[in-house]
C-alpha cells in the first residue's frame, strides 16, 4: 500500500465503470495523488456533456495561476468528436514527448459500451486504464468493507463486517461512510460486532432490524419491549414495520428457494441473509407467512390512519413470534 502511495500518477488516467461510488472515489484519489505530486497545480473540473475541444485546450494550457493543471473530465463517454480528438492528440503528444507540460488528465467513464472506442484510442495513445470493480457479489462487498477499515489503518472483525454488509451492502457510499464513522467514534484497533451494534442502536432502520431479529429468534417479549422503547425514543413506527416486512419477505424467498420454486440467484438476496433466513424457517408454513404479512399491512394502515401504532405492532410481533399461528 505504501508503494502505491509513493508511485507518481501517470499523466493521463481513465477510470472506467464499476460501482459508481468506487469510480468516483478512484477519480478523487487520483486527483489528490496528482496534487501531492504537484501541489501548485490548478484543479479544473470539466463535464464532457458541456465541454468542447476549446475548453479542453484552455484547461491543459498554462494559466496566470499555475503552469500545470489537474484536469478532471466527467462522463467522458459523452464526449463529442472534437473533444475526443483533442484528448487523444494531447495524450499521444505527452506519450511521445512532444508535449512537455506536466498537467495530469483524469477521465471518468460511467461504464457501459458507449465511448469504449474512445477509451481504446486513449489507451493506445498512452493513457493508463483503471477498471473499477463492481460490488455485486457478497464476497466483493465483504472485501470492500475490510479495505475501508484498512484505509483507516484499522481492522474489523469478520462478524462485524458481515453485519455491515447485510445492513448496508446495497448502498456503497453509506457503507463506506459507516466504516469511517466507526473508526472515528471508537479507538479500538479492531472494530467488533459490539461496536457496530452499539453505534447503530439509535438508527431507525437498524433498530427495526434488531426488533425483527428478536421476534424471529423467538424472543417476542424482548422484541415488544425494544419496540416500545424505540417508539418512545422517537423512532417512527413505519421504520419498524418496514424492517419486519423485509424480514418476512426474505423468509418467503428462503421458503421458495428451499421448495425449489426459485433459485438462489432469482431470490436476489444477500447470501448470508438468505442462509440465515433458511435457518429460521423451521416451524413456518406458507399460511403462517401469509397471515403475518397481512397483519403487517393492517399495522401499516393503523400507522397511516392515526390508529394505535404501538398496540398494532404488539399484536403483529406476537403473531410473528408464533410463526403466524393465532392463539385460540
Amino acid at each position: 500500500m505504501a508503494a502505491e502511495q509513493t508511485k507518481q500518477l501517470p499523466l493521463f488516467v481513465v477510470c472506467i465503470g464499476g460501482d459508481a461510488f468506487l469510480n468516483d472515489r478512484e477519480v478523487r484519489d487520483c486527483r489528490d495523488r496528482a496534487l501531492r505530486d504537484n501541489p501548485t497545480a490548478e484543479v479544473m473540473e470539466l463535464d464532457a456533456n458541456e465541454t468542447d475541444q476549446y475548453d479542453f485546450d484552455e484547461a491543459v494550457s498554462p494559466s496566470l495561476l499555475s503552469l500545470d493543471s489537474v484536469v478532471v473530465i466527467r462522463h467522458v463517454q459523452n464526449a463529442d468528436e472534437s473533444l475526443a480528438e483533442a484528448m487523444v492528440g494531447y495524450c499521444r503528444s505527452m506519450a511521445d514527448g512532444t508535449e512537455t507540460a506536466t498537467s495530469v488528465i483524469i477521465a471518468q467513464h460511467d461504464g457501459g459500451q458507449k465511448g469504449r472506442k474512445l477509451i481504446d484510442r486513449l489507451v493506445r495513445a498512452g493513457a493508463e486504464k483503471k477498471a473499477i470493480p463492481e460490488l455485486k457479489q457478497a464476497d466483493a462487498k465483504l472485501n470492500f468493507v475490510i479495505k475501508c477499515f484498512e484505509r483507516e489503518q484499522r481492522r474489523v472483525d469478520p462478524s462485524a463486517a458481515r453485519q455491515l454488509v447485510a445492513l448496508l451492502g446495497e448502498r456503497t457510499g453509506e457503507l463506506a461512510a459507516m466504516c469511517s464513522q466507526l473508526c472515528f467514534d471508537f479507538d479500538d484497533e479492531i472494530i467488533g460486532l459490539d461496536h457496530v451494534e452499539q453505534y447503530l442502536t439509535g438508527n431507525a432502520e437498524v433498530t427495526g432490524f434488531a426488533v425483527a431479529d428478536e421476534v424471529l429468534a423467538g424472543n417476542s417479549v424482548k422484541a415488544i419491549i425494544d419496540m416500545r422503547a424505540a417508539i418512545i425514543q422517537g423512532i417512527d413506527p413505519i421504520a419498524l414495520v418496514g424492517a419486519l416486512a423485509m424480514k418476512l419477505r426474505t423468509l418467503a424467498k428462503a421458503s421458495a428457494v428451499r421448495s425449489g420454486s426459485i433459485s438462489k440467484a432469482e431470490a436476489k438476496t444477500n447470501p448470508w441473509v438468505l442462509k440465515n433466513a433458511m435457518n429460521q424457517l423451521n416451524g413456518w408454513t406458507s399460511d403462517g407467512l401469509s397471515s403475518c404479512i397481512q397483519m403487517l399491512a393492517w399495522v401499516d394502515e393503523q400507522n397511516k390512519t392515526g390508529g394505535d401504532s404501538m398496540y398494532a405492532l404488539e399484536r403483529c410481533i406476537e403473531l410473528i413470534g408464533h410463526k403466524g399461528r393465532r392463539r385460540a
